[in-house]
């Protein structure tokens, strides 16, 4: 199977699927970074909780859930927009996150 093209707003599309070609180390690097943000219990009920919600999510509605605190749920997510899973956009005081449906699409390709 060929490499996928680059595209300018996921740069892991353009990895290579772990099961048909070896990974250089840019390519290992930058998998394994948006993988780490997925190692964590939280994050991973936090992103679940997002993407099942319908559309965004206020982080005033993440801290019940996750039964965490308001600064852990903050750091968590923090580390999940920078893997670029999530989107964030603030408005006022209060911070909306959504799903990044294209890198978790992504990843899971990468995966073959």
């Amino acid at each position: 199977m060929a490499a996928r093209t680059k595209t300018a707003t996921d740069p892991i599309a353009c990895c290579t699927p772990v099961r048909t070609d070896s990974l250089d180390e840019a390519d290992a690097e930058l998998l394994a970074r948006s993988f780490a943000a997925l190692s964590d219990p939280i994050r991973l009920r936090l992103l679940s909780f997002i993407t099942s919600a319908d559309g965004e999510v206020c982080a005033c509605d993440l801290v019940e859930p996750s039964g965490r605190s308001q600064p852990t749920v903050s750091h968590h997510m923090k580390i999940l927009v920078d893997a670029g899973l999530v989107t964030r956009e603030k408005r006022g005081l209060w911070v909306w996150y959504q799903a990044a449906p294209a890198r978790l699409d992504a990843l899971r390709a990468v995966l073959g």
